[in-house]
């Protein structure tokens, strides 16, 4: 599931004296099974062998796609040794041009090797029927290597995304929450159902398929209410979460209502029996686009319906003509105009504003609204930063948890996860608690993380994810069992001592050999 390093401890003393250090540089996605790290790793020591070059480590990316350097730990931290000016190793090691990335712009693949050359550092493509030693027939081929592997990304992207709209226009789910009122319903190839998925849960055979269908009586009365009150007395979103909260309902998460999650639930065509699929394109993870709703994808009446259809028409008929198309400077003149009225913004002033979009929509527009905020010359008394942090934490956790929970099914263990507690229960033996911890830099330029612990479920093992100085991918793992951590907070440096450090992780591959089930051939 990500990058790890391992140490060469397996020289044999009567092997041949090395004279170049290197390190080697395996990854695999879900490509094929000749891309195995293992195959690669026998490849590389092959070539290591004939050319008299001594491994000292390998850095592997398990899991990862070759398409960026973003999520790839293994490599990034193969670079950041290289740029360190202290390493130990003059050659890498790497199976093919495309186990080195599968990049889009083929120029990317090369600047990275260009970075290790300069630094006196040679790349060898070890499965390649070049060598790479900068001849021109070699960098020529290589040149086309680097764009053979970039299109065949784009081809399997073409082929994939042709296979999810086929299933989606079959009624199948692609993914993703059932949401509040409904439920995600397991079933065979036949057509017969095999069980209620709760979260967390996935499928484990390729030929089983995923469907929405209608939850508990209660929740599909609170969903008929919300359609009610907002077009039929005319309350807003916001009004209708106070509402609701007024009366104790919770989310499906088990959260309280809010102006954001009563409005998805008022938008969403899944309560009236559609799939949708492609509301928001990633390909290639290049760039992300919300597309307009005349190009997602649909399958109408796939699903039994909880909102009669006319309800809904006419809820969406109330949104879109509120939020009629406002250009860029009709937004930020509005936004202007509040803050000469008010003499400052936040969310809830923009969101209490009759006649303009909310504050989501200003996101969506400008990217963020401390964007907006600066447009119009505005900036918060306070570093609001920390909030569009915490929001992409927040939308982050839910597929690093997923990702834990794969990586122990992987390995042959059991999870079920309580969607109450969000406590992942592992091979009915222990439960572990999943935490994100935030990189906060100090003053003096230290990083910080704060970590606080789930006293009242007292999981058995935290695993506490500290997330780098951008707080954009995992930086390593801490694994605390309770027994050990008798405080509610722990504060971690960079640094901590063995007290702490004796439980840091560069990868879960350790915690996922705790969950893994040995098979027992014989029974005396």
């Amino acid at each position: 599931m990500s990058g790890r390093l391992v140490t060469n401890s397996s020289k044999s003393d009567s092997a041949p004296e090395m004279d170049v250090p290197a390190v080697a540089y395996v990854r695999m996605s879900t490509d094929h099974q000749k891309y195995s790290t293992e195959n690669q790793l026998d490849i590389i020591r092959n070539y290591a062998t004939a050319r008299g070059l001594q491994i000292l480590r390998v850095f592997e990316d398990s899991g990862r796609s070759g398409l960026r350097l973003d999520g790839r730990e293994a490599l990034q931290n193969l670079m950041a040794e290289v740029q360190s000016s202290r390493a130990d190793f003059k050659a890498i090691l790497v199976y093919d041009v495309s186990r080195w990335g599968r990049f889009q712009d083929a120029d990317e693949g090369a600047y990275h090797e260009h970075v290790c050359s300069r630094a006196g550092i040679r790349v060898h493509y070890c499965g390649e029927q070049f060598e790479n030693d900068g001849s021109i027939g070699s960098n020529l081929l290589k040149t086309v290597k680097r764009v053979m592997a970039g299109e065949y990304s784009r081809e399997l992207s073409v082929k994939v995304f042709a296979g999810q709209c086929r299933l989606v226009e079959l009624g199948y789910r692609q993914g993703g929450a059932a949401g509040y009122g409904l439920r995600r319903m397991l079933i065979d190839e036949h057509g017969n159902p095999k069980g209620e998925l709760s979260r967390g849960e996935q499928k484990s055979l390729q030929t089983d398929r995923v469907i929405l269908v209608p939850g508990p009586d209660e929740e599909q009365r609170l969903v008929q209410r919300m359609y009610e009150i907002f077009v039929t007395e005319g309350r807003p979103e916001r009004e209708i979460a106070e509402i609701l909260n007024a009366e104790e309902h919770r989310t499906d998460l088990g959260r309280l209502w809010t102006r954001a999650t009563v409005h998805q639930v008022l938008t969403n065509e899944k309560y009236i029996g559609n799939n949708v699929f492609a509301k928001v394109s990633f390909k290639l993870k290049q760039r992300r686009v919300v597309n307009p709703r005349d190009m997602w994808i649909r399958a109408e009446g796939a699903y039994p319906s909880i909102v009669d259809r006319a309800l809904f028409v006419r809820a969406r008929e109330i949104v879109d003509a509120r939020s009629r198309h406002f250009t860029d400077e009709e937004l930020l003149a509005a936004l202007r105009s509040i803050l000469e009225r008010q003499g400052m913004l936040s969310a809830l002033i923009i969101d209490e504003q009759e006649g303009l979009p909310s504050s989501s929509a200003y996101r969506s527009r400008f990217g963020s609204l401390l964007r907006a905020y600066r447009l119009v010359g505005y900036q918060p008394d306070r570093d609001y930063r920390y909030i569009e942090i915490n929001r992409a934490l927040r939308d982050a956790y839910p597929k690093t948890v997923a990702e834990i929970i794969s990586g122990i099914v992987r390995h042959g263990g059991t999870t079920v996860r309580n969607k109450d507690t969000d406590l992942v229960l592992v091979n009915d033996e222990f439960t572990i608690s999943i935490v994100l911890a935030r990189c906060q830099i100090t003053a003096a330029g230290a990083l910080r993380w704060h970590i606080r612990f789930d006293v009242g479920l007292v999981p058995d093992i935290t695993i506490a994810v500290r997330m780098d100085e951008a707080n954009g991918a995992p930086r390593d793992y801490y694994l605390l069992p309770s027994i050990d951590m008798t405080v509610g907070r722990l504060k971690l440096a960079e640094q901590n001592g063995l007290s702490l450090d004796a439980y840091r992780c560069e990868t879960l591959d350790f915690f996922y050999s705790l969950a893994s089930r040995a098979r027992i051939s014989e029974v005396a």
